[in-house]
């Protein structure tokens, strides 16, 4: 999910539809963990079909040019619960750029499947100039906050 401030007057709330990604966590060694994420940046849906259209273009995403965004940790500092920091490389409009998401783990248990899930939210925020998008809607909305939730089954072996 990702929000940034509409002209100064309320929040604009948008999600990728279509992303994919990995994460591996041992409760036990927490700090070895990792996460790969990659989004299609065409999928953006801010429930507004002229607003996406302009999302999509060359003021923003320009998605014919930069189709996916993409995070790969490089540094993850967790406690027992799972809260902390992840810091890794994010890829977005062409600029890679390091970025630290505040971490916590949201649950982790069975499943009625007879699986073992776990799921973790993270966020960060940053300054869209920082990543070469630079119109101007006003010194409100120059940041963007991305909410990162992930969920995965235990895979043994």
């Amino acid at each position: 999910m990702l929000r940034n401030r509409h002209d100064t007057y309320g929040w604009l709330y948008g999600r990728f539809n279509d992303f994919g990604g990995a994460f591996s966590y041992d409760p036990e060694d927490p700090d070895n963990a990792s996460i790969e994420v990659e989004i299609e940046t065409a999928s953006i849906d801010s429930n507004h079909a002229e607003r996406n259209k302009h999302l999509r273009g060359d003021d923003f995403l320009d998605v014919e040019r930069y189709p996916q965004a993409t995070f790969k940790s490089t540094a993850v500092e967790l406690d027992e619960d799972g809260t902390g920091t992840v810091t890794g490389d994010f890829s977005l409009h062409g600029v890679t750029k390091p970025v630290t998401l505040e971490v916590e783990q949201i649950g982790a248990g069975p499943d009625p499947w007879g699986g073992f899930r776990r799921g973790f939210q993270g966020s960060t925020r940053f300054a869209l100039k920082d990543f070469g998008i630079d119109y101007d809607l006003g010194p409100a909305s120059q940041v963007v906050e991305i909410i990162l939730s992930i969920e995965g089954v235990r895979q043994d072996g």
